[in-house]
């Protein structure tokens, strides 16, 4: 065998073994993605909760100061807004998948009013709250970062989110109004029924004025019997307390 000979069978031999490795390169890479895409029987993970500490509080009061309004938690902003050239959207996708809102104040026709970020201990980056101002001010969409320390008044992010004027004030005024004027209806029913039981008693005997006014609610002022049940007046919170949580049955 000359020279030339035992060049070609290295060569040949070298190709062959660069061949053998790139086929399984490829079977070894295709093997791995196959395993990647097959559910595992047991998934790594442990279930958290959605809202920290802080969020959780001011979750709360956003719910109770947007009571007719419903607030979603970490909402993508993909999930309410549009891409005008569609070939275009799996760019504008990628680009803010990942932005979200700590809170998305939306009406009950699913349109949002308004977003709210949480300030954490790492606090909230510039760039991100930026971004967030120029996007949702585009729309229409106003804008709050809170500290779960240092809250606005109701009043004001109704103001901002929605353009009402003291609008929470109002309803208060309203729900006042409705309370004073059971109080006063509740308070002339019980006079109505103390007059009746009164003039009941009187014909037993001469001193039923005298008994009536030595009797422990003598020295109650007039409406002191209101205190007694003027706690039926007022609605449980359904969400602290269930409104079914009574012991006995009313009578």
């Amino acid at each position: 065998m000359n020279q030339i000979s035992v060049w070609l069978l290295i060569i040949v031999t070298a190709v062959a073994g660069m061949a053998v490795g790139v086929l399984l390169f490829v079977w070894w890479t295709r093997r791995a993605a196959r395993k990647r895409r097959m559910m595992p029987k047991r998934w790594p993970l442990d279930p958290r909760v959605l809202a920290n500490t802080d969020e959780r509080k001011v979750w709360l009061w956003l719910c109770q100061t947007f009571s007719d309004h419903h607030v979603m938690i970490k909402l993508p902003v993909t999930r309410f807004m549009l891409p005008r050239n569609r070939k275009q959207g799996l760019h504008w996708y990628k680009l803010l998948s990942g932005v979200y809102c700590t809170f998305t104040v939306c009406r009950v026709d699913g349109h949002v009013v308004g977003c709210v970020d949480v300030l954490g201990r790492h606090g909230l980056p510039r760039s991100n709250r930026q971004l967030k101002q120029s996007l949702l001010s585009q729309f229409g969409i106003a804008y709050w970062v809170v500290e779960s320390s240092k809250l606005p008044t109701p009043v004001e992010i109704r103001t901002e989110f929605l353009g009402e004027t003291d609008s929470t004030t109002l309803e208060r005024e309203r729900e006042d109004a409705m309370i004073t004027s059971a109080r006063m209806k509740l308070s002339a029913s019980l006079d109505r029924q103390r007059q009746s039981r009164y003039s009941d008693r009187a014909p037993l005997t001469s001193t039923a004025g005298r008994t009536s006014d030595s009797g422990p609610e003598s020295h109650l002022p007039a409406d002191s019997e209101l205190s007694i049940f003027g706690s039926g007046l007022h609605q449980g919170n359904s969400f602290l307390t269930p409104l079914d949580s009574r012991g006995g049955e009313l009578r």
